[in-house]
């Protein structure tokens, strides 16, 4: 199986890119940080603190269930059995996430799942750590990144696309938090693996981004 692992910052476009090129490869798109928002929208619905309760995050993941299924070419999120794929990129779920990724619990939890599905299919796997901790092997990755700035501006117009009332200023602030977050928790942290390739897209457009990643990858399995 050929395994693509990408990584990088929040609102560095990972999902939309890696939709895109493993679409363009005919190859499987596994959106890991999809499932840790998943699990965060189910611990802020249940009224879970996350940070100060983590043994109550355990006691939720014993009687969670969480996969994924697809609509053409867009990847669903299913959380017991609902479909939560709207629900799961507001801000507040974004930051929630970020403080469920540092669960050591939550990471093992997920991390069986990621692995078997690698095995299972020629996969784009995205997130922060899948290069340097859950697909060390995969035979391509690249760190995709950009300015918090461009990140902020990026994912505004996303949230303004989907009816989400939201500010710049609480967009970067969010991206600057997880920056923080990601790159400094003891638990497989957000960084570049020694062998990635790094895609800076701050000065490139959606579609340019796309094209590079795709360059990358074909370079290296062609």
């Amino acid at each position: 199986m050929i395994n693509v692992a990408l990584d990088g910052p929040s609102g560095a476009g990972k999902s939309t890119i890696a939709r895109a090129a493993a679409k363009a490869f005919g190859f499987t798109y596994i959106d890991t940080g999809a499932m840790f928002r998943s699990l965060a929208l189910k611990a802020l619905s249940c009224g879970i603190d996350i940070k100060a309760d983590p043994d109550a995050v355990e006691q939720m993941l014993s009687h969670t269930s969480l996969d994924i299924s697809r609509s053409g070419d867009a990847q669903l999120m299913i959380l017991d059995g609902s479909d939560v794929t709207g629900l799961i990129r507001t801000p507040e779920v974004s930051k929630a996430a970020s403080d469920i990724a540092v669960i050591p619990f939550v990471r093992t939890w997920l991390l069986d799942a990621e692995r078997t599905m690698a095995a299972r299919y020629n996969c784009i796997m995205d997130g922060r750590d899948i290069g340097t901790s859950v697909l060390p092997n995969a035979q391509v990755k690249i760190f995709l990144t950009a300015s918090a700035e461009a990140r902020a501006t990026r994912r505004l117009a996303e949230l303004k696309e989907k009816g989400i009332d939201v500010s710049y200023d609480e967009v970067l602030a969010e991206m600057k938090y997880r920056d923080e977050q990601d790159s400094t928790r003891e638990v497989s942290p957000l960084k570049k693996a020694d062998d990635a390739i790094i895609a800076d897209t701050t000065e490139l457009n959606l579609q340019q981004s796309i094209d590079l990643v795709c360059d990358i990858i074909r370079k290296v399995i062609c």
